[in-house]
């Protein structure tokens, strides 16, 4: 999950590891588990898999020009000379062409856990990349996912041993059921087109010059970028 949202996000613009973790947060609410422990590790592993590289290494200054005066020199370096920490160019990241291949076998990847919300809202955040289908396939399954939670939330609600329990549990109904008036109200602008031409992007199985068949077979033999594949693109290939 967390590999899909750092590529979403640099393939808007390049960003830094403290610009990243806090666009994880405002625009896709993922950062209350995401901490630098755990982003700067899968930056490593996508930049070892060719999915993402240092687009500006570091600042460098101009060099110092010759003025034929040493001590006019000297007090110009020592100006320019980085003072501790602050003084450091911060890495920045962009995506690659194996990473924009990677983003989109990550969003298209079915989830086998509809239950995850996390993942669903993130994968709706950069549902502008997907083609229509896709769009409406993700919605729905998401629909039948509250509809079954609704019907087994109400045999707990008849089950409740005390007003209490109840209480907690009405309240989990009530979300479920205004999740799925939401999900209708998407599936409704999905299908009328409405929610494509706010956001307009050429979707990933249609963008020029990207050929999926051939470009993931041939990552598929790259060991780097396997292990960031979907399970189900995995076993697929092994067959």
């Amino acid at each position: 999950m967390l590999e899909l949202a750092i590529l979403g996000l640099l393939k808007e613009q390049p960003l830094h590891g403290y610009e990243l973790k806090k666009r994880l947060g405002e625009d896709l609410g993922v950062a209350s588990g995401v901490s630098f422990g755990s982003l700067y590790p899968a930056l490593a592993r996508l930049e070892a898999a060719g999915a993402v590289e240092a687009v500006i290494p570091g600042r460098t200054a101009p060099p110092i020009p010759h003025t034929g005066s040493l001590s006019g020199e000297l007090a110009a370096f020592r100006s320019r000379k980085p003072s501790g920490r602050a003084g450091r160019g911060k890495k920045v990241y962009g995506i690659t062409g194996r990473g924009e291949e990677l983003f989109g076998e990550l969003l298209a990847a079915e989830s086998q856990s509809n239950d995850d919300e996390r993942l669903f809202n993130l994968r709706l955040a950069f549902a502008r990349y997907l083609p229509p289908d896709a769009r409406i396939g993700m919605l729905e399954r998401r629909r039948a996912h509250l509809v079954e939670r609704l019907i087994q939330i109400r045999a707990r609600v008849k089950a409740a041993r005390d007003g209490y329990a109840r209480s907690l549990v009405e309240h989990d109904q009530e979300t479920a059921e205004h999740d799925l008036s939401w999900i209708e109200r998407l599936l409704a602008s999905e299908r009328a087109g409405s929610l494509a031409e706010e956001g307009a992007a050429t979707p990933i199985s249609t963008r020029q010059g990207l050929e999926p068949r051939a470009r993931r077979a041939a990552g598929a033999h790259s060991p780097s970028i396997a292990g960031l594949r979907p399970a189900s693109y995995q076993e697929d290939n092994q067959q």
